[in-house]
């Protein structure tokens, strides 16, 4: 593990954590606008600006209410089954984008170490919890605790949960992330499936 990997591993500054919560909303809230503006582009929602502000729970939160209402309007356009797949489309290739951009900025290996490391920090940005469990050939990301569970709609959570599949693939295009469980959907965890192609 290189020295910067290690260091965010054990500590984030509170301001690099509100930036990368800025970085985030901006592109999901920016892809789920494009969406809109294909689909629904009546949509009195493409003409309002995000504007963040507050500290770190303020931020989510703000960034949790814009995705939900997207979501809401996009399903309200599309239908639920068109949205979800169109959605979780695009928000994969956003996801992936964020991963390639952290593997460099972190000059990540191509070590399974690494890139559960990096998942590490990303998640703790969004007050996201979890452990791995190893069964044979299968990594199992187990989510206990999730800050935006309490914010999303599971319509939300559905959609956006592609931009950690595509994060996970980002940071090491050997590996591939599937959620299988969702808070939101009533478990009481989330649960992810994280395979080695």
């Amino acid at each position: 593990m290189n020295f910067k990997l290690r260091l965010l591993s054990i500590w984030m500054p509170e301001s690099l954590i509100i930036a990368e919560i800025d970085r985030i909303a901006k592109v999901t809230i920016k892809c789920l606008n494009q969406l809109l503006k294909k689909y629904a582009p009546e949509n009195q929602l493409l003409n309002e600006k995000l504007v963040m502000k507050g500290n770190i729970l303020m931020r989510r939160l703000i960034m949790a209410d814009a995705q939900n209402i997207r979501v809401k309007n996009l399903i309200e356009s599309l239908g639920y089954g068109e949205a979800v797949k169109i959605g979780r489309k695009s928000l994969y290739q956003v996801g992936l984008k964020l991963g390639l951009e952290t593997r460099q900025r972190l000059n990540l290996n191509d070590s399974q170490r690494d890139l559960l490391n990096a998942a590490q920090i990303l998640y703790r940005v969004l007050g996201i919890e979890f452990h791995i469990i190893e069964e044979d050939d299968k990594i199992f990301l187990i989510v206990e605790k999730c800050s935006l569970a309490a914010y999303y709609t599971k319509e939300t959570c559905r959609i956006l949960s592609a931009v950690d599949e595509g994060v996970v693939h980002g940071l090491n295009n050997n590996f591939s992330m599937t959620f299988k469980k969702r808070i939101t959907e009533g478990h009481s965890e989330c649960q992810a499936c994280i395979l080695n192609k």
